[in-house]
């Protein structure tokens, strides 16, 4: 019988400049209100996205003067390893092991370019062994904290009483445009931070939290849905306002369907874990799923203290879901581009 993944070990971290909603907003209509008619209308988004606080790798003044790739990327690499290594390094120690046990890393990030990559430029100083084997993937956004948790404990059960680390690390407010005068760019402006979360797994050996299944769906001809625009200033947010309506509509027939295929169903979730998108979807969320309004407690109190920060997000309210009362089984849930929906059922050892 082939052993399950545990989660041995989850750590989380944010970068060191904090930004508090209100102040985003004042600076924020410093540079877009006379340029753009719709800004006075857009602007209560801030207000709305359920976000307090934020944090971000570079000070406030860095964002609001005008940048190019060279720029993003030097702080993206300069930002994203400190705090892969931070994240890191908690969450190998929390599993009582080196980084030389270590034996696959695998990173997921979406906010920035590196090549060499991020685990490579981090070896060093994490000490992971020459031969450790290396996954970093591109591309998932705000779903890569459910897929990758997926990825990683598939490659744990594949290698029994091997060790993988699983890192999540997003700068999104390096996306931000000064240029874009869109609603797409102020509504992303007022939702999204930086963060990075990490976790050990390993399979053949027990542990309390299990990975019992896991699984994906991709929606046919929703690719406008979520994503970047890539062009010579860097990065350009797409992000449909159709979103929370397509989540109340197509989310749960999805969720059953990868549920169906676990083996499991909606009765035998004792508390999803939800990656949230912002207030709305958040609301739509426990709409869907017939939760009680406001159930989603910490899924929107991670949303007020971190904002969006895409993939590690899920697993700071997964980190919160833990320090409060380890459920029975829990659903992590995420949307990303694609348009795809990701599930991840954590079982709790008997």
């Amino acid at each position: 019988m082939t052993s399950a993944a545990a989660l041995v070990s989850l750590a989380t971290s944010v970068p060191p400049h904090e930004f508090r909603q209100t102040c985003v907003e004042d600076v924020t209509r410093q540079i877009f209100a006379d340029r753009f008619p719709e800004f006075d209308r857009l602007s209560r988004v801030f207000k709305n996205t359920g976000v307090l606080k934020r944090h971000g790798v570079r000070p406030i003044e860095w964002y609001f003067e005008p940048r190019g790739w060279p720029e993003r990327t030097e702080a993206f690499i300069e930002g994203a390893c400190a705090l892969y290594a931070d994240v890191a390094g908690k969450a190998i120690a929390r599993a009582g092991i080196g980084g030389n046990e270590i034996d696959t890393v695998v990173t997921i990030s979406s906010t920035g370019l590196a090549t060499p990559s991020l685990d490579a430029r981090v070896a060093e100083k994490t000490g992971f062994r020459p031969d450790i084997v290396r996954v970093p993937v591109f591309g998932l956004g705000c779903g890569g904290g459910v897929s990758g948790f997926g990825i990683a404990a598939s490659l744990a059960q594949a290698r029994p009483g091997t060790n993988v680390l699983f890192v999540a690390i997003e700068l999104c407010t390096l996306a931000f445009r000064l240029d874009k005068l869109t609603k797409a760019n102020i509504i992303a402006t007022s939702l999204f931070g930086d963060g990075a979360a990490a976790a050990v797994l390993r399979a053949g050996d027990g542990g309390a939290l299990q990975v019992e299944a896991y699984g994906n769906h991709l929606w046919p001809n929703t690719l406008d849905i979520m994503g970047w625009n890539v062009d010579p200033e860097g990065f350009g947010v797409v992000l449909q306002r159709s979103i929370p309506a397509f989540v109340s509509e197509n989310m749960k027939p999805a969720v059953m369907k990868i549920l169906e295929r676990m083996q499991l169903s909606l009765d035998d979730i004792g508390r999803m874990v939800c990656h949230p998108g912002g207030a709305r979807v958040l609301s739509a969320l426990e709409s869907a799923f017939s939760l009680r309004q406001g159930s989603l407690d910490h899924e929107r109190g991670v949303l007020a203290d971190y904002g969006n920060m895409s993939a590690p997000t899920v697993l700071f309210i997964l980190e919160r879901v833990l320090a409060d009362k380890t459920p029975e089984r829990a659903l992590l849930t995420s949307l990303g581009p694609g348009f795809a929906a990701s599930c991840l059922s954590l079982r709790r050892a008997a």
